[in-house]
């Protein structure tokens, strides 16, 4: 069973509409005793990162999910959601993120050239780390994924599986075990997303 968190932030309707394409049943909730069920889990996410933060640990599921990826339980964290995975944040101040992948979140404005449009929108390739991770097996470097953010993953270079270049080689994806994290969209990614997500549903 493929649980979609439901913690009152992101694109529920749009990551439910992929995984029925690929012809996976989902179900999207926030209910604890639900969630400890899932054979996998998507932690989904847009908008600022201290106000998900404080809807995730204040509504018990921080700890939910924590304890189900620190078992085992394949977790996938998109966009905010990946951001959600590391230690920290420093978008508009300090913020406690849930610790499942060492590094923190940083703007993109510190290393990209100046001139550059941010937040960085739109179609950008990849270049997937070797040896490619099982959530990238249908992928070939140089496949574009759509993102939408103005902030990165910071200090996580053991953790990186695939990179994006906008003026400097920022993480696209990450990977600790069985936590794996997403910075764009592959719900608003076509083809190339639905293989991603194929792919974790296919994770044993």
């Amino acid at each position: 069973m493929v649980v979609i968190v439901d913690y009152g932030v992101g694109n529920l309707y749009s990551l439910k509409s992929s995984f029925k394409a690929i012809g996976v049943d989902v179900i999207t909730s926030g209910d604890s005793e639900v969630i400890k069920k899932a054979d996998k889990i998507i932690l989904p996410g847009v908008g600022a990162f201290e106000d998900a933060s404080k809807k995730l640990f204040e509504s018990g599921l921080a700890d939910v999910v924590i304890s189900m990826a620190n078992n085992g339980v394949p977790l996938l964290g998109i966009c905010l959601g990946m951001q959600m995975l590391f230690d920290r944040s420093l978008e508009y101040g300090v913020h406690k993120g849930l610790g499942l992948i060492k590094g923190e979140i940083r703007p993109i404005s510190e290393v990209i050239p100046k001139g550059l449009k941010i937040p960085h929108i739109g179609w950008n390739a990849l270049t997937l780390k070797k040896p490619k991770s099982e959530i990238f097996k249908y992928l070939n470097d140089g496949d574009c994924v759509y993102f939408v953010h103005s902030f990165y993953g910071a200090n996580c270079s053991d953790s990186v599986i695939a990179t994006t270049e906008y003026g400097e080689n920022l993480t696209a994806a990450v990977q600790k075990g069985n936590v794996y994290g997403c910075q764009f969209h592959p719900e608003k990614s076509g083809n190339v997303g639905l293989s991603i997500l194929k792919a974790f549903c296919e994770l044993e």
